[in-house]
């Protein structure tokens, strides 16, 4: 009977598991896991729902996704994609449904039907769990995998490295010759103190662009105004693209904010038309932009040199070109970053060039496999870190098997 190892108890661990089990029932499998819980990110994902995956299924748009291992996943996804995921899912009794942002989570509306959905899969086929139990030392011997922990020592045919952005685990990488690209943070929020946002917290518009100033980043979507600065998919999306130049400029960095995703030009047009038609209106009374919330709007006014009891017919038409600019291309300065709630995800890990990507497996080494996080593979909120580890899980359990 050929024994496998996974090293780590999270989504890419279990997934690899129950899919290399139930390919092939002979195989011995063991999970090994350092601390006392599994299965901690999915529990917390999506705000304790699971954000399973992301409602795209073309496996070229897909991968548009991700700002590194987009080349890489193109095949994978072919072999197994979003659509499987469903598939998946629902033949093991969790349907699946997509909310309106196209995120997909449990009709249940909770991470504990996934949880016990892996749980029980993992009883039910026999797979080993055990928890607080570390490894320290991984080597070859005799064409068998040796594995070192506090307490004891495994002997494997193959592991798995599932365990995500572990430091640790990467040193072990290291001592099999293998190359980790040094970790950065991604997804995170941008720190930003500026009176023209002070105090709005919660308020959002639903699509801005944002660029980062003299570099060629830029994103649109909606963009949030949190406590700690500007958040939302429009900012997450920008820092997980530019997660290694944010980490180079040390988290200091001027950020462009188009509020309308319009040309400054447009825009200015509008508030001439406006002075023209509406002269005895009060400026600051309401937004000519439905987008822009009534208060954001105000901060912006104000920050144009046009008072607050100014009506349209008292603004100069300087006055106007400075509010085409605060709504068009405001720039804000970013002094730092704040992770994005508990979703915290790395750019970096494994170099990719060492790795066969139609079995997941080391070109190192034979029946060394790598899946997951662990990986220099990540991208942008929504869905799409878990279907790197569902579709990465689902080939290499399949490799597992068929050798």
């Amino acid at each position: 009977m050929k024994k496998v190892i996974i090293i780590g108890a999270g989504a890419a661990g279990y997934f690899t598991a129950i899919n290399a089990k139930e390919n092939d029932p002979n195989l011995d499998i063991t999970i090994l896991e350092k601390g006392k819980d599994v299965l901690q990110k999915v529990r917390i994902s999506g705000g304790g729902r699971c954000n399973v995956t992301h409602a795209c299924f073309v496996p070229k748009d897909l991968t548009e996704f991700y700002p590194r291992g987009k080349k890489e996943l193109l095949g994978p996804f072919h072999q197994f994609m979003t659509g499987d995921t469903f598939e998946w899912f629902e033949n093991r009794g969790v349907p699946l449904k997509i909310e309106n942002d196209n995120r997909v989570f449990p009709e249940a509306n909770t991470s504990q039907a996934i949880i016990d959905c892996f749980q029980n899969a993992v009883d039910k086929l026999g797979i080993k769990v055990i928890t607080n139990c570390g490894v320290n030392h991984v080597y070859k011997k005799e064409n068998k995998w040796i594995l070192k922990t506090k307490n004891r020592d495994f002997s494997a045919d193959k592991i798995v490295f599932a365990a995500g952005s572990s430091k640790k685990v990467w040193e072990l990488c290291k001592t099999l010759d293998h190359s980790i690209i040094e970790p950065v943070p991604s997804l995170f929020t941008f720190n930003i103190n500026d009176k023209r946002i002070t105090d709005l917290l919660g308020i959002s518009v639903p699509k801005a662009t944002v660029k980062i100033v003299n570099t060629k980043l830029e994103a649109s979507g909606p963009l949030l105004i949190t406590h700690w600065g500007m958040s939302g998919p429009a900012v997450l999306k920008l820092s997980a693209f530019g997660a290694r130049i944010l980490a180079d400029k040390k988290y200091q960095y001027n950020v462009e904010v188009n509020w309308l995703s319009r040309p400054k030009e447009k825009v200015f047009n509008v508030l001439l038309n406006l002075k023209k038609k509406e002269p005895r209106k009060t400026v600051i009374l309401k937004s000519p932009f439905a987008e822009i919330p009534k208060r954001l709007w105000e901060r912006l006014v104000l920050f144009s040199d046009i008072k607050a009891n100014y009506n349209w017919a008292d603004t100069k038409n300087n006055q106007l070109e400075k509010l085409a600019n605060q709504l068009t291309k405001g720039v804000y300065n970013a002094n730092g970053r704040t992770t994005f709630k508990e979703e915290f995800v790395t750019a970096g890990g494994l170099d990719l060039k060492e790795i066969d990507f139609k079995r997941f497996e080391s070109k190192l080494h034979n029946n060394l496999f790598f899946v997951g996080e662990i990986l220099n593979i990540d991208a942008v909120t929504g869905g799409f870190n878990f279907q790197n580890a569902w579709t990465g899980g689902y080939i290499c359990a399949k490799a597992l098997a068929n050798t």
